[in-house]
């Protein structure tokens, strides 16, 4: 799905009560359109989690993504930069 439609989806779901959190691939679309909380990785196109075939770094991503639902709303929107873990 394109990354500007994920952040305008996000919003409104936002003003509708529904906490979301955006993987962005793309760290300007992330900046343009902001969404209430999204997580740039940089990771290949068609690789959000990173790596195929490596739990390990996939649940790192989940996890830095889940915890971004904790932002309180008064602090919207907050773009955080994913540092991969090695291995």
């Amino acid at each position: 799905m394109c990354n500007q439609t994920v952040g305008l989806i996000a919003a409104e779901l936002e003003r509708q009560g529904i906490a979301t959190v955006a993987i962005q691939l793309l760290r300007e679309v992330a900046e343009r359109v902001r969404p209430p909380r999204a997580l740039f990785v940089p990771f290949r196109h068609g690789y959000p989690l990173d790596t195929p075939e490596n739990p390990k770094r996939q649940h790192a991503v989940l996890e830095v993504a889940i915890q971004l639902l904790e932002e309180p709303s008064s602090k919207l929107p907050v773009l955080v930069d994913f540092q991969p873990i090695k291995g």
